[in-house]
């Protein structure tokens, strides 16, 4: 067996939804699997595309998006290492509806439709670990509506900020993608979430410099939230 193969291999190992199969499953699944690397800044692939499987990131990280006709682009997504795209619209079998791009240099799998399908014909255990998956970024969009609908610009701002600290002891974030990137992925205009931090600062709840952002006190920024 080539030395690529054994490199897909020990990839698909350490990816959850592979991570319980044994090497004969992990040898089917990596016949129909490719590796995609992709340099900050390019297109893994675009709005219309056909969709023939999905793709696990690795490491790195890449933006969903839509593009209006007057160029205005909407982050609808930000997917980072151990996390997919693509299942639900291979399961359709209907074209990309967003564009794929990689904010950073970045390595994914690209796991073909025909694998997929004989793995879940063979192993329900599999198969349920696909729905689950499924069911997880349909529960994550759904919090986005409501967040969208229900919450002010403020308060998703600090939610976000909440939710990137790393443990209960961490007061920094480091934001992984340009303010104006993160603001589309809020659904607010760049200068709506420049002015957000400046108040947040002002009250002496965050210092920023950069992408470096320090939460004060995060209780104190909770409850400014109403949370």
């Amino acid at each position: 067996m080539d030395k690529s193969k054994i490199k897909v291999q020990d990839f698909l190992a350490r990816v959850p939804l592979f991570n319980s199969m044994g090497p004969e499953e992990l040898n089917r699944i990596a016949l129909g699997t490719t590796e995609v690397r992709a340099e900050r800044g390019e297109q893994i692939f675009q709005r219309g595309d056909p969709c023939v499987g999905f793709h696990q990131v690795l490491y790195g990280q890449v933006k969903l998006s839509f593009t209006s006709f007057s160029g205005v682009e909407k982050v609808i997504e930000l997917i980072g290492p151990g996390h997919s795209f693509g299942e639900a619209l291979m399961f359709m079998g209907s074209p990309y509806i967003v564009t794929a791009t990689a904010t950073e240099d970045t390595l994914l799998l690209h796991v073909s439709k025909p694998v997929i399908y004989r793995e879940i014909h063979h192993d329900a255990e599999f198969a349920c670990k696909m729905l689950a998956g499924l069911s997880q970024r349909m529960h994550s969009l759904m919090c986005d509506m409501e967040s969208y609908a229900l919450r002010t610009g403020t308060q998703r701002v600090i939610g976000y900020l909440l939710k990137e600290l790393p443990d209960a002891q961490a007061t920094q974030v480091t934001l992984p993608v340009t303010k104006a990137v993160l603001a589309s992925r809020l659904n607010l205009t760049p200068e709506h979430f420049s002015r957000i931090l400046a108040e947040l600062s002002a009250q002496n709840l965050i210092a920023f410099k950069g992408r470096k952002i320090t939460i004060i006190n995060p209780e104190d920024l909770r409850n400014h939230a109403g949370y």
